[in-house]
């Protein structure tokens, strides 16, 4: 074996390699070669004949370097004398050899640079202890890839250790003697390119399953290197190997835990938890099949008590490797009860798995239920680990391997134990997360109006949806509001922060419009109110607390509202906001657009005025009214999705679909997601009362006309075909035009419609607004009033730009 050194002096004249001196038994060098100039500085012919002796720096030297009597050779340090006066450092190698060389025999001397011996020693002792120890395999290979020397014991490798050189073996076997073929087929091809290219293969890992081992998986790293002979001519390949199955499966026990921890538990959506835990499982290669089923109870966020048997169970995940799930057992969403031993095995807590489905599968031939369950055709081995947090079961993990994994063992159960009660905590997460987010949800819807609401003038459907997360929801909302006089408010808000805080808030506010729309206000007026009293609650401090957690009652200041009443028998809307984004119109016939509105500061923030905007509308015209959510979004395309809005609300000219059917084309269109925040929508089509429905007169400050305004509803009345109505309403007609005339001066205006209810009103230019009171006994007048509201089943009153309009319903019915 032919070892490469290199010299510790590059460019030194000393650093040739061995010289060889042939000495007679006199001492006298009879012949010489190899580096006998590099050595000496002298050429081979000066230095036959010479004493070996005068080569030394110390004739007297050479003497030590015989061999003692009986003795073969000697080894010993010296110097030669260069030419140029330096001594050589060099090692000699003394051997005797026959008495060819003479009468006294002769010796054979080997001269060697010292620093070369040292190496070559280096080197031998690193291959005695390569082909020594037992750590790392080492094994050389002629070009044909037949083994000719290796450092571990056939026996070892599943041969006849009947060797007695294991160093050299001149039966030279091959890797298929060693190896499965399939394993070995793959190596040999990594070899065969080291011995044709030269190119080295560095710590290559692949499968080295051994042949009288089939079934043990068996990691081996491999590095390669060509070895060359003289001139640099390819003899072999050198390949070094060690068992690297343990370290490989601690290595993947580790990326499958930094995975986990990577990927479960971020979600608090209790299926996408479940999701990402199966699919780590199958990603990570360890499982080739795997389902997480949870109880009915955590689906939808209760507490989970204690378990029972046959308690309902539903599958809301599974992934496997190659993508399709087996269709002989349960798919995802399948629901399902577990018997006797697979709740006795969930209530025990432990993993169960079987590293062989043989004996199932004959026991379960017949049972199609659990073999749905429990059997999928291509398992060889099962493994499932109850889900359980804080002592409750939530639900079981449940995985299969195939042939192409080896069959689950012990150490496998513990890393999916450890698994599991992670993903447990993830799971028992999202389940107190989705029952508070169900509760948000809960109140909020419970706090808006029915959906569809339809009138003589107007039809509506409202949309409400929640945001995605929990922090997102509570705070918007819509609402419909019948006024005096067959009008309607329009209502679209929405409260600042989130959570149940601003889903009470929002209650609170949309009791407040209420409350105000009841007081017929025009709509800036209204806005005015609701701004003072947004500013009265932002001024109560919070109990303690609360001051950091967005929970102070004074959390409505920055809430938006708009405000629009319509009024059908007029054809008119008017509207105010209060920081809310204006709806858009379409009229028949007509492009949509924007309401012309420039909204007023949010509530509570400023105390400007709100303007109010009023327009005509033709019948069948529509008005979407939403919220901010529903067209902002990350990218700043608010303009863009508003035209989209547009454009869908635009794509009824006929005017018939229905505004439920607008409203869902519209989120359609705008939501492809769930929304980051709640979204509000409230689509109207407006219509007037039919004809005929209203009549009116006008009559002169005359107590004279009381009479002819009864003797002209009893005619209406008869036209109407409500003459049941006409005694009481003749009643109310007297009171009202009695009051108008005494106190309010003339005009008086006197109007009937013909609605759900009978309405009958009284204008004045007055702006005084009548007052309900108890006349004595001795009173002679003070009993109007309480005499309409006797016979009316509501009755109000209502500023107008000239005055004032009390108002007076009855129903229809005779009843």
């Amino acid at each position: 074996m032919t070892t490469h050194t290199e010299p510790d002096n590059l460019g030194s004249p000393h650093d040739g390699r061995c010289a060889l001196f042939v000495i007679d038994g006199h001492g006298d060098v009879l012949m010489c070669t190899g580096s006998v100039r590099e050595l000496t500085g002298r050429p081979p012919g000066a230095v036959c004949g010479r004493p070996v002796a005068e080569l030394l720096t110390t004739p007297d030297a050479w003497a030590r370097h015989l061999p003692a009597a009986g003795a073969a050779d000697a080894e010993g340090d010296a110097e030669l004398r260069h030419t140029d006066g330096t001594a050589v450092p060099v090692r000699l190698r003394v051997q005797s050899v026959a008495a060819a060389c003479g009468p006294a025999g002769g010796l054979v001397v080997t001269a060697t640079p010292r620093a070369v011996a040292e190496r070559r020693k280096e080197d031998e002792a690193l291959l005695r202890a390569l082909f020594q120890q037992r750590h790392v395999g080492l094994a050389i290979h002629d070009m044909a890839l037949q083994t000719t020397r290796l450092n571990v014991f056939p026996g070892a490798l599943g041969l006849s250790a009947t060797l007695d050189d294991l160093h050299v073996d001149p039966a030279r076997w091959g890797l298929e003697d060693v190896l499965l073929p399939k394993d070995a087929e793959t190596l040999r091809e990594q070899l065969e390119r080291v011995a044709e290219t030269g190119e080295p293969l560095v710590d290559w890992v692949h499968s080295a399953r051994r042949r009288e081992a089939p079934d043990v998986k068996r990691l081996a790293s491999f590095s390669a290197f060509r070895l060359h002979g003289a001139n640099d001519r390819p003899v072999g390949v050198a390949v070094i190997f060690t068992d690297v199955t343990q370290e490989h499966a601690a290595r993947q026990r580790m990326e499958l835990m930094h995975a986990a921890a990577e990927r479960i538990g971020r979600s608090l959506d209790v299926a996408r938890v479940a999701q990402e835990l199966v699919d780590v499982l199958v990603s990570h290669r360890f499982a080739d099949l795997a389902a997480v089923d949870l109880t009915h109870t955590v689906l939808i966020g209760q507490e989970p008590g204690e378990f029972r048997l046959g308690a309902p169970f539903r599958r809301v995940a599974v992934a496997s490797s190659d993508g399709s799930w087996p269709p002989e057992i349960h798919p995802r969403g399948a629901g399902f009860r577990l018997r006797s031993l697979e709740s006795d095995h969930l209530r025990r807590g432990a993993a169960v798995y079987r590293a062989d489905l043989t004996s199932w599968r004959e026991g379960l031939a017949g049972d199609l239920e659990r073999s749905r369950l429990l059997l999928p055709d291509a398992a060889t081995s099962f493994l499932s680990v109850p889900l359980i947090a804080r002592g409750l079961v939530l639900g079981v993990l449940v995985m299969w391997r195939t042939a192409a994994l080896p069959p689950y063992g012990l150490g496998d159960a513990d890393l999916a134990e450890e698994l599991a009660s992670r993903a447990s905590l993830g799971l028992d997460n999202a389940r107190r997360y989705t029952r508070e987010h169900r509760t948000v949800e809960a109140l909020q819807r419970s706090l808006l109006p029915p959906s569809i609401t339809e009138t003589s003038g107007v039809l509506t459907a409202g949309s409400y949806v929640p945001a995605s997360t929990t922090e997102a929801v509570g705070g918007a909302w819509f609402d419909v509001i019948p006024l005096s006089s067959s009008r309607l408010a329009l209502v679209s808000g929405d409260v600042t922060g989130h959570g149940l805080n601003a889903a009470a808030t929002m209650g609170r506010l949309r009791t407040a419009v209420q409350t105000l729309a009841d007081l017929d206000l025009p709509p800036g007026e209204l806005l005015a109110h609701l701004d003072d009293l947004v500013v009265r609650l932002g001024d109560v401090a919070p109990p303690p607390g609360e001051e950091e957690n967005g929970t102070a009652r004074g959390s409505a200041v920055g809430a938006t509202c708009l405000y629009c009443v319509y009024d059908p028998v007029e054809g008119r809307c008017e509207m105010a906001s209060a920081g809310h984004p204006p709806p858009v119109y379409a009229a028949p016939g007509a492009r949509a657009e924007v309401i012309g509105l420039k909204p007023g500061p949010a509530l509570g923030v400023d105390s400007l005025p709100f303007e109010p905007v009023g327009f005509e509308v033709p019948p069948g015209s529509v008005l979407a009214f939403f919220n901010e959510p529903l067209i902002s979004h990350p990218d700043g395309s608010a303009r863009e999705r508003l035209d989209r809005l547009c454009s869908v609300l635009a794509a009824d000219p006929t005017g018939t679909r229905s505004p439920a059917r607008t409203g869902r084309a519209i989120l359609e269109e705008l939501l492809a997601e769930p929304p980051g925040d709640d979204v509000t929508l409230l689509v109207a089509r407006l219509r007037p009362l039919p004809p005929g429905s209203v009549a009116t007169w006008e009559f002169p400050a005359d107590p004279a006309v009381v009479v002819r305004a009864r003797t002209a509803v009893e005619s209406q009345l008869q036209l109407w075909d409500l003459k049941h109505l006409a005694f009481t309403t003749e009643l109310i007609t007297s009171e009202l035009v009695t009051n108008a005339i005494r106190y309010g001066g003339a005009p008086v205006g006197l109007r009937l419609i013909r609605d759900d209810t009978l309405v009958c009103e009284v204008s004045d230019p007055s702006q005084t607004q009548p007052r309900l009171r108890r006349a004595r006994l001795s009173d002679e007048g003070g009993r109007g009033l309480f005499l309409v509201a006797q016979l009316s089943s509501r009755w109000g009153s209502r500023y107008t730009a000239g005055g004032k309009t009390i108002w007076a319903e009855q129903p229809l019915s005779e009843s």
